[in-house]
């Protein structure tokens, strides 16, 4: 178990494939007074992911991994993330599966944020599932990873309300900006416990 003692900062590694919006709020959060945490190392799959340039930006490492070979990408993760002494990992819009054996390595210390109201809509095309479910509310969920895809432990929700001229894009929109908010509160909570 990781104590936090005194104002000594957890190190945490930022896993993304996207426009890393939710990597670049959680940078910015880290950043602040009573902060518990440090974004030391941020990982991609994808060579082309505009967030890859907020670790130029704010001057974090960064680390591209060729998942050409999965068990390979995953044994390269686990080598830096020792190197940078990593005890959390945040998964943020990160489009790969991470294994059973990779999750056993950091059991308990992998969070993610997904663009709905778990259990409901797990994988991919939230917003479109549940536009044309007429559903009336939809959110977002930060959860512990498990084996099962965006089936671990729900840490923090919100709900959002679908309005009858949502349409995919506004929809996603409106989720961002309360993932922006969660995900950080999310964090807080997790840290508390480590």
């Amino acid at each position: 178990m990781l104590k936090l003692i005194g104002f000594k900062k957890i190190n945490i590694s930022i896993f993304i494939s996207g426009t890393g919006s939710n990597l670049k709020n959680l940078i910015n959060h880290s950043f602040k007074k009573n902060s518990k945490f440090k974004v030391v190392l941020i990982i991609s799959n994808n060579p082309k992911a505009k967030g890859l340039n907020y670790a130029k930006k704010f001057r974090i490492k960064k680390k591209i991994i060729n998942y050409s070979n999965n068990k390979n990408a995953e044994k390269k993760i686990l080598i830096e993330l020792k190197k940078n002494k990593v005890n959390l990992i945040c998964l943020a819009g990160f489009m790969k599966i991470l294994s059973e054996n990779f999750i056993n390595n950091f059991k308990g210390r992998i969070i993610n944020i997904h663009p709905s109201l778990l259990p409901k809509y797990k994988g991919l095309n939230t917003h479109q599932r549940a536009i044309k479910n007429k559903e009336k509310y939809s959110g977002c969920t930060v959860h512990y990873v498990n084996s099962k895809l965006d089936s671990g432990k729900i840490i923090l929700q919100k709900k959002v309300r679908i309005l009858k001229n949502d349409t995919f894009k506004s929809l996603s929109k409106k989720i961002l900006k309360h993932e922006h908010v969660i995900y950080p509160k999310a964090l807080k909570k997790v840290l508390f416990n480590l």
